[in-house]
């Protein structure tokens, strides 16, 4: 049974899921952030493709109501959040990021898949110390204050990572990492340049996979020395979050260093009212593969690391997968259409066996459930048992979407957490507010 913090499970059984209508927020400038959307990615955009970052630390919370320092990238002056702010540009803008330092040691900013990237207005440079030993991978900021000028121009359509690339084995399991998304220039709601990539701005998902070992972030905050021969994680977390919290809003009251929730909330494929998928972008800053695997609906793979599935003549070489391997760095796309395959309805389709009751259902550790006992899409409410508080609004159907690796499914041991959320179907029609 997962030890659960109890106050967040009954905020979080609070949050009304009908009001996450999805959206993909753009905002003005990059130090100004406008309304959010409830669930969705959320850009952080500028007219200029100039973007200014703060290395510094701050807490997150897990749900077993642990408190865990780490390390991130604030916009601007702005409060510590977890992971940094999602970057988005156009392909081939001129892109501009002030990397400011406000921790112990020098740190920095490396954009994998950015060509000709330049510090200070010369190219970006492998850093050593007097003895020849590697310490970055690139021009740093200086400890306490230091800052660095990162220009590039941006490159192909997809997603990227950003990352610390000084003390990378630390800086990065730290927090040090956000994610850059590149749009296809005049062309926003496509992945990559290719027409067949088109999906439904307003659904439109971020999963930065990452984990967590407390051993290191304790002694990082401590300022001791940590045996990475011992390194464990112990939580596995999603956009900043481990399972239950990835299911709350974005910007969450009671999570205000972990902006970014993970609860993917779509419709039924109709090739006349719902015909666009939904796309997910998918990026691991962790030491490890993380095999994701959405339940009840395969995702086509469309792109890895800002490159799309296609041959060398262009020829679609796109796949369905019900699992999506994501590699330490990696970065994968996917489109997803959920298709009401049987369309079971009470009366002129009904589903031919007995059912038992709380069948399918999320449950839990409290007496809450997100099935409706009623197997329809969009059926009325059932009955529940005694006790049993009703999460479910319109009879919407809810799949888990985890890793499978199940171990990265638990938060410090404890199952049914960590890398874990879940996917919102609401009936055709929409949930009524």
């Amino acid at each position: 049974m997962l030890r659960l913090d109890r106050g967040r499970w009954q905020r979080l059984s609070a949050v009304p899921l009908a009001a996450a209508v999805v959206a993909v927020l753009v905002v003005p400038g990059p130090d100004r952030v406008a309304a959010s959307p409830a669930a969705g990615l959320e850009c952080r955009s500028s007219a200029d493709n100039a973007f200014d970052l703060t290395a510094t630390g701050g807490y997150a919370a897990m749900p077993d109501g642990n408190t865990i320092y780490m390390w991130s990238y604030a916009s601007g002056g702005g409060e510590f959040q977890l992971p940094g702010p999602t970057l988005c540009v156009a392909s081939g803008a001129k892109v501009t990021v002030v990397l400011h330092n406000g921790l112990p040691e020098a740190t920095s900013i490396t954009f994998p898949g950015q060509a000709q990237v330049l510090a200070d207005g010369r190219p970006a440079q492998p850093e050593t110390d007097p003895a020849g030993t590697l310490t970055s991978l690139t021009t740093t900021a200086g400890a306490n204050g230091g800052t660095v000028t990162y220009t590039f121009t941006a490159g192909p359509p997809g997603t990227y990572l950003y990352q610390s690339g000084t003390d990378v084995q630390k800086q990065v399991q730290m927090g040090l990492y956000g994610a850059l998304v590149v749009r296809p220039a005049g062309h926003p709601d496509r992945e990559n340049d290719r027409a067949d990539s088109a999906f439904d701005p307003d659904h439109e998902y971020l999963y930065l996979l990452g984990e967590i070992d407390p051993d290191l972030h304790l002694a990082v905050e401590r300022r001791r020395a940590y045996d990475f021969t011992k390194y464990t994680a112990r939580y596995f977390t999603i956009n900043g979050r481990s399972m239950p919290d990835t299911i709350a809003p974005n910007h969450a009251d009671w999570l205000p260093a972990q902006p970014y929730g993970a609860l993917i909330h779509i419709r039924p494929y109709d090739p006349v009212g719902n015909p666009r998928p939904a796309l997910i972008r998918y990026l691991n800053a962790g030491s490890v593969a993380y095999p994701f695997h959405p339940h009840g609906s395969d995702e086509q793979l469309i792109s890895r690391d800002g490159r799309p599935a296609q041959g060398p003549g262009g020829q679609d070489l796109s796949f369905s997968n019900f699992l999506v391997d994501v590699a330490p760095g990696q970065t994968v796309d996917t489109l997803m259409l959920w298709k009401d395959a049987e369309h079971w309805n009470p009366d002129a389709n009904p589903i031919p066996v007995p059912l038992p009751s709380l069948q399918d259902q999320i449950v839990g550790p409290g007496p809450e459930t997100w099935f409706a006992e009623n197997p329809y899409l969009g059926g009325a409410p059932g009955e529940l048992p005694p006790g049993v508080v009703q999460n479910n609004q319109c009879g919407e159907y809810y799949h888990v979407a985890h890793s499978h690796a199940l171990e990265q499914a638990t938060n410090y041991g404890a199952s049914f957490g960590g890398m874990m959320t879940l996917i919102r179907i609401d009936p055709p029609a929409g949930c009524p507010a």
